[in-house]
């Protein structure tokens, strides 16, 4: 079912009014879409920064965050803002060139990967045909910016934890990407949006979560170390390197790792809801809703109200996640790197691949039910 919410149509009508040719429109709305996505994933930090705090704080028996705006709200801002107005520090003998890009590396490929998000049928910046891939290379680039960080601050333990970095990722990069591939082999297509709509027919009971069980924790796991949460948060260990490869940064370049880290959670949430949990499709399928409730599910109010519906579901399917992911790193230690390698190497490599060919497997005796 279409959600009836195009933006981009809506855009150009609505300036076609004012006599603005359609070619002229198409270029005014080109930059729309960067700006929302900026804006969106800003947002979505600023929440996740202050679930942090109250999460921890709760389960600390604490009471976290209070005075900065309603119930500390506006801690997540008055944090930016203080990093803004740091002093920015190169250190003496660190490269300042590679110091300096670094952290633009970590961040570009998260924010981009906002593209590919579809929060509807037509609420997607661009519906590409090889996102989930796409997702995965740009993720494969973040690693680059870490290690080149840690290297050039001139700082040995900035580089050791660039080094633990690079290796964590390249250890969980492949159960990830072999979990994702399980899903495409069952959708027969790389775009979010054909992932969603074949979880649609039969509302939860087509969730991806109930067909690929095995391939939804490898995926969650490889996330969480994917974005260095803990309980792995190896590269940034304070007790072992002083605090990892950010080590000699202030201000602002600081403040895009802290930045790129909390959206890149936010960013794996949002594929979890879309890959295992349907996406923007309700837990009853919205044709049978229609059904009970005697309405045209094609009338443009129900396709309004579908489409805030969808958007709604994406975001508490995402927060969930962002959610188990806090209470995760209050309550439980960190493994130590031997742990961390021989998990992502030995375990979750073995058990994705088996879990790929168990998957081609049953899409060719159950075609029905795997997508054959």
């Amino acid at each position: 079912m279409e959600s009836g919410i195009d933006l981009q149509g809506s855009v150009i009508q609505i300036l076609g009014g004012f006599g603005i040719p359609a070619g002229l429109a198409k270029v005014i709305w080109m930059p729309v879409p960067m700006l929302l996505m900026l804006v969106a994933a800003t947002v979505g930090v600023l929440v996740s920064v202050w679930l942090e705090r109250k999460i921890s704080a709760a389960a600390q028996q604490r009471v976290g965050p209070e005075f900065a705006g309603p119930l500390g709200t506006l801690q997540p801002v008055a944090d930016g803002l203080k990093l803004l107005f740091k002093e920015d520090i190169i250190p003496m003998r660190a490269d300042p060139w590679l110091f300096t890009i670094g952290p633009a590396i970590v961040v570009i490929p998260v924010f981009l990967s906002y593209l590919i998000v579809p929060f509807g049928q037509n609420l997607v910046i661009t519906d590409l045909s090889i996102g989930a891939f796409l997702w995965i290379a740009l993720s494969s680039i973040t690693p680059i910016g870490l290690l080149m960080s840690g290297y050039s601050s001139n700082n040995k333990y900035a580089l050791i934890g660039g080094l633990r970095a690079a290796a964590q990722s390249i250890s969980y990069e492949i159960p990830l990407a072999l979990s994702v591939l399980a899903i495409v082999l069952m959708s027969n297509s790389l775009s979010t949006i054909d992932i969603v709509n074949q979880q649609a027919d039969y509302g939860i009971l087509s969730w991806n979560l109930w067909r690929q069980p095995v391939g939804f924790v490898i995926f969650w796991v490889a996330a969480l170390a994917e974005t260095e949460r803990l309980p792995f948060d190896l590269p940034e260990a304070e007790e072992e390197l002083v605090a990892g490869y950010q080590t000699e940064y202030t201000g602002m370049k600081f403040a895009l790792f802290y930045l790129g880290s909390y959206v890149n959670l936010v960013l794996s949430a949002l594929f979890v809801s879309i890959f295992y949990l349907g996406g923007w499709t309700l837990p009853i399928p919205v044709e049978t809703l229609t059904q009970w409730l005697g309405v045209n599910e094609f009338s443009p109010a129900v396709q309004v109200i579908t489409g805030s519906l969808g958007i709604t579901m994406v975001l508490m399917k995402t927060y969930l996640f962002v959610f188990l992911a806090i209470l995760l790193r209050w309550t439980t230690p960190r493994v130590r790197i031997d742990q961390l390698l021989n998990l992502g190497w030995k375990f979750l490599l073995p058990v994705s691949l088996a879990n790929l060919l168990i998957t081609a497997a049953l899409k060719l005796a159950f075609p029905v039910a795997f997508g054959g």
